[in-house]
């Protein structure tokens, strides 16, 4: 019966990680999970012995007494692009994660301990022309330098457009550019506010969920390697796009099927052993 009942647990696990991932199946950067199982602890009913001058060895006989949930891992991969025409939209074509922080945009630059990451690139503007993303996070970035190019030197801070800015474009390389009405001496050029700033990890996978499509780091996902989209093997960047949903719907139902005939055979034995201690109670009347 305990083994059965933790069947039954494994398997409703297993079907809540399903459920999430075809509720999110239409989430801008969702990344799905999967679910592992592995069995648990074993009864010694007899250790194994080894041969002699006449006889053979003897394998241990072992019980298993159930299975438990052994993961729930974070399925990174790439999923499909979908064109939006909007150009604050943009989607990470490769490695990275855009990086966001909370914070007080006219302050200094967050620190690395309070990055969050995403792959939702839908972005917007406030009134006083920070970019951040629909949750509200802002997005970090780094300068242009004096002889072109990103200023990589530092760490990244809040990327802001100045008053007056229009015409907003964002190229592969990650330049957020403008054209200047602020009647000054760039007034009616095209010019870059700064360079998204993306993060790569070791290990992507390790880490961890923080709500409204936003990652943060783990001690098993190491340390972020930030730097501009297209350098140092980061992805380049697509404007007018989004990166939807990984989530398969075939073996995301699949799956959903094969939790519920699993949950039913636990059922079932748990339905059985009760049968047999009924039989047993029986035997004394």
């Amino acid at each position: 019966m305990y083994s059965a009942i933790s069947g039954l647990k494994a398997h409703q696990t297993l079907l809540d990680v399903t459920a999430n991932n075809l509720a999110n199946v239409n989430t801008v950067g969702y990344k799905a999970s999967r679910a592992t199982f592995s069995d648990s602890l074993s009864q010694q009913v007899r250790g194994a012995s080894g041969g002699t001058a006449d006889t053979a060895g003897t394998n241990g006989l072992q019980v298993g007494l159930g299975v438990k949930v052994a993961s729930v891992d974070n399925l990174v991969g790439a999923s499909s692009t979908q064109m939006t025409g909007n150009a604050l939209d943009v989607a990470l074509q490769g490695e990275g994660w855009f990086t966001v922080a909370r914070g007080n945009p006219t302050g200094p630059a967050p620190a690395a301990a309070t990055w969050s990451y995403t792959r939702a690139g839908a972005f917007s503007t406030t009134a006083a022309g920070q970019l951040t993303t629909q949750e509200g996070l802002y997005v970090l970035g780094f300068p242009p330098a004096a002889a072109g190019g990103p200023d990589t030197t530092g760490a990244p801070s809040y990327l802001t457009l100045p008053n007056g800015a229009s015409d907003i474009t964002v190229g592969g390389d990650g330049a957020v550019s403008y054209v200047d009405h602020s009647g000054g001496a760039n007034d009616g050029t095209r010019q870059t506010a700064g360079y998204l700033a993306v993060s790569r990890f070791a290990n992507q996978a390790g880490m961890q969920r923080s709500g409204g499509s936003a990652w943060t780091a783990t001690s098993n996902s190491g340390t972020p390697i930030t730097g501009t989209p297209g350098a140092d093997g980061n992805g380049t960047v697509m404007a007018g796009a989004l990166e939807m949903s990984n989530v398969d719907l075939a073996s995301e139902f699949t799956t959903m099927i094969s939790a519920q005939r699993g949950f039913q055979a636990n059922s079932r034995v748990i339905s059985t052993a009760d049968e047999m201690l009924q039989d047993v109670v029986n035997m004394k009347r």
